[in-house]
């Protein structure tokens, strides 16, 4: 059956309880605020503790190259996840799913909490490591297409992109709790006890964000789409094959579509992190400060992207936003090479605005060219192959083109991932996005 006739198709043969939009919005959004809120926490310790504590014994530039490298594991690991979870969600249904990609996120954060350092069991320590970031990103990678599916299939009619914002505003909340938490810490804690034990707490303590997400997600029903196609008996056998077959342009084209996204984030919050703390040697403390003020100004921005592209249009809106970070990809150099304190503020209020713009609507972006029965799937890969070119090694080449060539070359660096977003948000068109 073809996708037009999907969409053209009678759907009023079924009917299901509809969920309250209130539930439907917070279970779309704890579910990503605390798949982000793990995220996150690996990323601060992959810069402040990682590098000392798994990775000893090398010179302070190569540990931290060392604990970058294995926080791009998790994104090598988020396709994995999402043609697993993409699977199920789209034969079993989203709400089964969806709790399964929590728990394996979870446990792998928990036990990150629990993990021996290189000193008591040597190289054991970065391979377990790397181990539990694999786990982290194979749930992800079926947490966010759910999170997305299960926000916009219960959208009202001209609604969805602000629908669609729910469950990525958990990306600036997570940011928030998790560099708060750490922010805490080192007030309330000597740094030796943070890097003795300290850093352990917001890993185990996610076991509590774990539980409450459940709670909320097990008191929702399937979404409506979803429902009517186990009704008309749309689902097909193995979604990820037919995503490949049918709809290889949208996956493509969707995966660079997001690239500029993934680039900007990792360049704001965790090179960013590295390249004051280790670099210009702000205190932990000031650093962290820095990244929740940027969480901040990311949410409200994600919020006024839900509300701007449901008028103006996800395509032009993109285009718009797209245009606006090559821009500021040539402010970077100047921001944070001569700008002090004022120009690391700057560069953080500008990135991160912009950062909301377009994370706040690529959600219902990519989900939007696949059909109902293979939508989990087909948005899920999307996102993650996004995730391999755009975040997995950012903070490394960041890292690495700054230490090598200079600032400016960082700035080149998001400015030809802009270009190449641009050029395929064209070739989509405005019926695909």
């Amino acid at each position: 059956m073809s996708d037009t006739s999907l969409a053209s198709a009678d759907t009023s043969v079924v009917s299901v309880p509809p969920n309250a939009p209130h539930k439907v919005l917070l279970a779309s959004l704890i579910g990503t605020t605390i798949e982000f809120f793990d995220f996150y926490s690996y990323a601060t310790a992959a810069v402040l503790v990682f590098p000392a504590l798994f990775f000893p014994g090398s010179d302070p530039m190569t540990a931290l190259l060392a604990s970058f490298a294995t926080f791009s594991i998790a994104f090598f690991a988020r396709p994995f996840g999402a043609v697993i979870f993409g699977h199920f969600g789209d034969k079993i249904g989203r709400k089964a799913t969806l709790v399964a990609a929590l728990l394996t996120m979870g446990i792998s954060t928990v036990i990150i909490g629990l993990l021996p350092t290189y000193a008591q069991i040597g190289v054991y320590a970065p391979l377990l490591l790397a181990l539990c970031r694999f786990g982290q990103g194979f749930g992800l990678g079926g947490e966010w297409g759910g999170a997305v599916l299960l926000a916009t299939e219960n959208a009202p009619e001209g609604k969805q992109s602000w629908y669609g914002m729910f469950p990525q505003l958990g990306a600036p909340v997570g940011l928030f709790i998790s560099s708060g938490l750490f922010w805490i810490m080192l007030h309330v804690i000597s740094e030796d006890d943070f890097l003795t034990w300290g850093w352990r707490l917001p890993f185990l303590g996610s076991i509590i964000l774990i539980a409450l997400g459940l709670w909320v997600r097990l008191s929702i029903s399937e979404t409506p789409e979803f429902a009517k196609a186990i009704e008309k008996e749309e689902r097909v056998a193995v979604p990820v094959a037919e995503v490949f077959k049918f709809h290889k342009r949208s996956l493509v084209l969707g995966t660079f579509v997001a690239l500029v996204t993934f680039v900007l984030f990792y360049i704001c919050t965790a090179w960013l992190l590295s390249y004051n703390v280790k670099v210009i040697h702000i205190p932990f403390l000031d650093a962290l400060k820095i990244q929740i003020y940027g969480s901040v100004i990311f949410g409200i921005s994600i919020v006024l992207a839900g509300k701007v592209a449901d008028t103006t249009g996800r395509f032009k809106f993109l285009i718009w936003v797209t245009v606006l970070i090559a821009l500021f990809s040539f402010a970077l150099a100047p921001l944070m090479s001569t700008g002090g304190e004022g120009g690391i503020y700057a560069f953080v209020t500008l990135g991160m605005f912009l950062m909301g713009l377009t994370y706040g609507v690529i959600g219902a972006a990519l989900a939007a060219p696949f059909p109902t029965r293979v939508r989990y799937t087909g948005s899920s890969i999307t996102f993650n192959f996004a995730g391999i070119f755009g975040a997995s090694l950012a903070p490394y080449a960041a890292t690495w083109l700054q230490t090598n060539y200079g600032m400016a070359y960082v700035g080149y660096y998001l400015l030809g991932a802009a270009v190449i977003t641009l050029l395929c948000i064209l070739a989509m068109g405005r019926e695909k996005v």
